[in-house]
C-alpha cells in the first residue's frame, strides 16, 4: 500500500494540483489542526474540496486525529521549541489515540496523499503519522511529493 504526503505552503495551485493529479491521487486526507485559515488559499478546506474534485477527480476528508494539539503546535512554532520535544510529543499524542486501530487501514487503499502547510516532510506531523503507520501496518510505503 502506497501512502503520499504533499505539504502546499511554496507551491503553485498548478503545482499541487498537478503534483497530484501525476501520481492518480484518489483521496486527499488532510491532516491540519486548521484547516479553514485565510493564509491557506487554494488549500481551505471548502475550496480545496471542490478543487481536488473537479481538478482530480479526488475526494477530500479532514482527519483531526493525526493533527497535533494546538498546544504542541504553539510550543515549537510560537516559542522555538526542539523538533525533538515535538516529535516525541507528537507520537505519544497519535499512540494514546490509537490511530492504527480507528483510522481503516482498508480507506488508504485508494491513493492516498496526507496534507499538511509545510513545504516539505522533513519537519512536518505529517512524515511521524506515516511513519507510525508505517511500522503498525504491514506493507506501507511513503511518497512524499
Amino acid at each position: 500500500m502506497e501512502i503520499y504526503s504533499i505539504g502546499f505552503t511554496q507551491k503553485s495551485a498548478a503545482e499541487f494540483f498537478g503534483a497530484l493529479k501525476a501520481h492518480g491521487i484518489e483521496r486527499l486526507l488532510d491532516v491540519r489542526l486548521n484547516n479553514t485559515s485565510q493564509l491557506a488559499a487554494f488549500a481551505k478546506q471548502a475550496d480545496l474540496a471542490y478543487f481536488l474534485s473537479e481538478i482530480c477527480g479526488a475526494a477530500y476528508e479532514h482527519e483531526p486525529l493525526l493533527a497535533p494539539t494546538q498546544e504542541m503546535l504553539d510550543a515549537f512554532k510560537k516559542k522555538k521549541g526542539s523538533w525533538e520535544d515535538y516529535t516525541e510529543a507528537y507520537l505519544a499524542l497519535i499512540r494514546s489515540r490509537k490511530v492504527e486501530s480507528v483510522l481503516s487501514k482498508s480507506s488508504f487503499e485508494k491513493k492516498t496523499v496526507l496534507l499538511c502547510s509545510e513545504p516539505t516532510a522533513e519537519h512536518c506531523h505529517r512524515r511521524l503519522a506515516l511513519e507510525y503507520l508505517q511500522q503498525q501496518w504491514i506493507g506501507v510505503v511513503i511518497h512524499h511529493l
